[in-house]
């Protein structure tokens, strides 16, 4: 068994890493991530300038290429100091490149996927409702009605992450009133943001705050059929072969940031002194890291296997699920932990820890919950549906 990377992937990581010590350092994330609802344009143009937004994208259509475990290397060494800034990043990979090469035809790809690897698209996903949250099928309220040569949408979508500054909006919605399963009737379209009747409203909230989650309503808004993705009425089947690659992107960038509260919380143990020596002596303390570097590890190890298994083109769905539950519960616990090894700096907003604390906490309610995630795992081994 062969546990390490590549030549090539250690060198891609080892690039990145160095970019993002040199391009993306701490403080300056941390001064980013306090303005609220201001899109952190000038992170986006230095991911731009460097030519990461095409990471993941095949060279044919203007990208650096890489499968799934150097889109896993990128995001872990992203968020590593970014924290949940590095969605920035995320957001378009996954709504926009990777929805558009499962679900997009040959014409499609070749007119957006350039523009995303060259920075120059931006694209949100328009998928939770406010009456579903993890019921997305049940919850599904916005309508597509076939009108001519394209669909008029109306209805509202929730927590849309960066709506308000994209270009497009990757919308899934209702697009036939009484299927004979809930599964079917179901459709996807990559919309233009400024469509008309398309209204986005930021929402305040906990973590990551310079990328605005955003309330988005449909009234009447026009959609034409060639922005249509896939198969009308189809969709949830093509859209359920992307939730690995949304699983294991989650997770990476979980053990980024775990790699950061654990560095962080190695500095100060080694410069802090407290009753004539430094805290790094207190057993407790040293306790606290172990249990960090142990999560470190064992994070790293699911999120390598699940990605070699994706990239395989095997089977991975109850290890991507794995992978992210246990990833974003680890995190969280870290940069917990991270702030009482910190103290009131800890809690400061002048360090990273209470950064990772806030953007770490979404991932376990996000984009499926841990007890929604659990009762799929639990199904994977042959237990019956409990929902």
């Amino acid at each position: 068994m062969n546990f390490d990377l590549t030549e090539e992937q250690h060198l891609f990581r080892e690039s990145v890493r160095k970019w993002v010590v040199n391009e993306c350092p701490k403080d300056w994330c941390r001064d980013l991530e306090r303005r609220e609802h201001e899109y952190p344009q000038e992170l986006w143009d230095r991911l731009t300038r460097a030519g990461f937004h095409g990471v993941g994208i095949p060279e044919e259509y203007g990208g650096l290429g890489g499968d799934i475990i150097t889109q896993a290397l990128f995001a872990r060494e992203l968020a590593r100091h970014a924290g949940g800034l590095a969605w920035i990043w995320g957001i378009t990979s996954f709504s926009g490149a990777h929805a558009l090469r499962v679900h997009g035809s040959e014409e499609q790809k070749r007119e957006m996927l350039p523009k995303m690897a060259a920075g120059d698209l931006r694209a949100a996903m328009s998928f939770s409702e406010p009456s579903g949250g993890t019921d997305l099928l049940g919850g599904m309220k916005t309508e597509a009605r076939k009108v001519g040569d394209g669909w008029v949408v109306n209805g509202e979508k929730i927590w849309s992450t960066t709506a308000d500054t994209a270009d497009y909006l990757l919308l899934m919605a209702r697009s036939e009133k009484n299927p004979s399963r809930r599964t079917d009737g179901i459709s996807v379209f990559f919309v233009p943001r400024e469509t008309p009747g398309i209204t986005v409203t930021p929402l305040p909230k906990l973590g990551m705050r310079a990328l605005s989650s955003c309330a988005v309503h449909f009234e009447d808004a026009f959609v034409p059929d060639d922005l249509l993705l896939g198969e009308a009425g189809r969709a949830w089947y093509d859209t359920t072969k992307t939730l690995n690659n949304e699983r294991i992107l989650n997770t990476a960038m979980c053990l980024g940031m775990l790699d950061g509260v654990l560095e962080d919380a190695l500095e100060h143990m080694k410069t802090r002194s407290a009753f004539g020596k430094t805290i790094g002596h207190f057993q407790i303390l040293q306790h606290y890291v172990a249990d960090i570097a142990m999560a470190q590890k064992q994070i790293e190890l699911l999120l390598y296997n699940t990605a070699w298994l994706q990239a395989e083109g095997r089977p991975c769905g109850v290890e991507s699920t794995m992978a992210k539950t246990c990833a974003s519960e680890a995190v969280s616990k870290a940069a917990d932990r991270g702030i009482s090894i910190l103290g009131g700096m800890g809690y400061s907003a002048e360090t990273d820890m209470q950064r990772y604390w806030r953007d770490s906490r979404l991932l376990s309610i996000g984009p499926i919950s841990n007890e929604m995630a659990r009762n799929v795992i639990a199904e994977g081994f042959g237990l019956p549906r409990s929902f």
